[in-house]
């Protein structure tokens, strides 16, 4: 019987690289949903985190004040999010994702897994138990990405 082999030497290069193309390519999927790549991360963060101030989606999505604004405004107009007012404090306003900006972040997640699904298939059962075994250690750095 083979011993259990375990990895002693993590390559944080390669790992970047694959997470890259990775990302890369489903970024680029299409989808039916045409929108900006700064729109779909103001809506898939507010999937998570809704509400947040426009102050909080400027820091997380790195764009000007401006910017932010100017988007919000757009994704307001199209119904995607809605403004309210912070019950704690009426000067202060939040961003709320609407329904229908739900409805785009999910009708996107299944439009990928349709068309990842059809790489999945050319993997070997080997290869698909490595990724099924990184699963939790993949979710694991989203936390600790999260949390900084």
């Amino acid at each position: 019987m083979k011993p259990k082999s375990y990895v002693t030497d993590f390559n944080v290069a390669d790992f970047t690289m694959v997470i890259e193309n990775l990302t890369r390519i489903l970024i680029r999927l299409p989808s039916i949903e045409k929108l900006s790549f700064t729109t779909l991360s103001v809506l898939h963060t507010l999937s998570l985190k809704s509400p947040m101030r426009l102050t909080e989606l400027t820091a997380t999505e790195q764009v000007t004040q401006s910017a932010i604004t100017q988007l919000v405004t757009r994704l307001e107009r199209d119904g995607l999010v809605k403004r309210l007012a912070d019950p704690n404090d009426g000067r202060v306003v939040q961003v709320h994702i609407t329904t229908q900006g739900i409805d785009v972040i999910e009708s996107r997640r299944l439009d990928r897994m349709d068309r990842l699904s059809k790489f999945i298939d050319g993997l070997t059962s080997e290869e698909k138990h490595a990724i099924t075994s990184a699963l939790p250690a993949l979710k694991r750095l989203v936390e600790l990405g999260e949390d900084s």
